[in-house]
């Protein structure tokens, strides 16, 4: 009998050479995250195993908050302890994971070519922005999303979509997942934003104690990234929200 697969197709060998080398990656380095196996790989496609799931809501929100301080820890301690935000890191081969910075500057750049950024004080204002939350540990960010996670009839999340993998600071990816509930949902509550960053504080620490300190400030710094490089998705995937209009009254604070 066959297993059931999902085949997605890249626009390059690249690409899709690049999904695979970051599927492997997680796999090694960040192994509370369950993936769906790779079932064959093709010039520019990959079958993966078809997972039966509905995307998350927000009663999901401490669990996956969880599930991430507990992945972005073991990172930490298998891999990225030795990587820096503003540099590539290694990976097998002479390939490397994007670092923090450039990448989004470079979209800084296309948000404002877009009017997504208004003019040119804004577009410096984000990236004064970026590099002030630029600190602490590195750890990963995979892009979590409700539409990149799947969870199963058991409750087991299953993350999808590894296209996008950078190094980043500890809570940014913390901060694209409640922004993108949000945007997705409606308003989340401050409890509920408290509760997953305690959460996913706990989680992190486990591995290693100094990797526990991300603060609310800096987790709605991180929420203003994602505001901004959210932007242009407004009315599509689900996304029917603006994020300033969700959270009016916790914005972060020593980022201006």
């Amino acid at each position: 009998m066959n297993t059931p697969v999902f085949t997605k197709v890249y626009r390059t060998t690249e690409s899709r050479a690049r999904a695979v080398r970051h599927h492997a990656w997680l796999a090694e380095h960040a192994s509370p995250l369950r993936q769906p196996r790779i079932e064959a790989v093709g010039a520019t496609s990959i079958d993966f195993t078809y997972v039966d799931g509905r995307p998350p809501g927000v009663r999901d929100l401490p669990m996956l908050a969880a599930l991430l301080g507990d992945a972005h820890g073991a990172a930490w301690v298998s891999d990225l302890h030795r990587a820096r935000l503003d540099i590539p890191h290694p990976l097998h081969a002479g390939h490397t994971m994007a670092d923090f910075l450039a990448p989004r500057l470079a979209a800084f750049d296309a948000r404002r070519r877009t009017h997504h950024l208004t003019d040119d004080e804004d577009l410096a204002a984000a990236k004064r922005l970026l590099h002030a939350v630029a600190i602490g540990p590195v750890t990963f960010y995979k892009d979590t999303n409700p539409r990149n996670i799947l969870i199963t009839e058991q409750r087991i999340p299953i993350i999808i979509d590894v296209d996008d993998l950078t190094l980043a600071p500890f809570g940014y990816d913390l901060a694209k997942l409640i922004v993108t509930l949000a945007m997705t949902y409606g308003p989340l509550s401050l409890t509920v934003i408290q509760n997953a960053l305690a959460v996913y504080n706990r989680a992190a620490a486990g591995h290693d104690a100094c990797l526990g300190g991300t603060s609310m400030s800096l987790l709605l710094g991180h929420a203003e990234l994602h505001r901004i490089l959210t932007a242009p998705y407004l009315g599509r995937g689900g996304y029917r929200y603006l994020w300033s209009q969700m959270c009016p009254v916790i914005q972060p604070e020593g980022h201006e």
